[in-house]
């Protein structure tokens, strides 16, 4: 499925303004409330859009330490290890990987000994082999999307233009 260049604008103001309705949408870029609509289902159907919502902070929320854990598995026990790391609440992310570990897992905690905690509980996992933590210190570019979809659009640039 190719994003053109009005889905890419319909994606930026999605991403820029998220609040804002279908129907400011469709002024801002001068198009049909319905040509949005349509456009904004068919994107939701083809797995373009994945969610809505907010994005939360984990500091916010009392878990200011960001770790990456990397997990080797035991051969055969992927699956069973995957779901058992989705009952732990402080991963936030998991992801199969290929180099030095078999998972790489985003984890958040209240503190050090939180921290060290939790990897405790992912070490005691039946298929766990062994677990490599690098802290992050700082984010130096957060979560974004919008300078991807600037690239895939074509030169779809602001809304409104070209």
């Amino acid at each position: 499925m190719a994003v053109d260049a009005l889905d890419a604008k319909i994606l930026r103001l999605l991403l820029e303004q998220p609040r804002t309705s279908v129907r400011e949408y469709a002024r801002v870029l001068g198009v049909a409330r319905g040509t949005v609509q349509a456009r904004l289902d068919r994107m939701e159907r083809d797995g373009v859009i994945t969610a809505y919502g907010p994005r939360l902070s984990p500091t916010a929320l009392g878990h200011p330490v960001l770790a990456f854990v990397h997990i080797e598995v035991t051969q055969g026990h992927l699956e069973e290890v995957a779901d058992a790391l989705a009952e732990v609440p402080q991963i936030i992310e998991a992801f199969s990987t290929t180099g030095g570990g078999d998972l790489l897992t985003r984890v958040v905690a209240r503190d050090a000994a939180h921290l060290e905690d939790v990897i405790q509980r992912l070490i005691s996992l039946p298929g766990v082999v062994r677990t490599r933590t690098e802290v992050a210190l700082r984010e130096r570019v957060a979560h974004r999307m919008l300078p991807l979809v600037e690239t895939v659009g074509g030169a779809a640039g602001k809304p409104g233009t070209g």
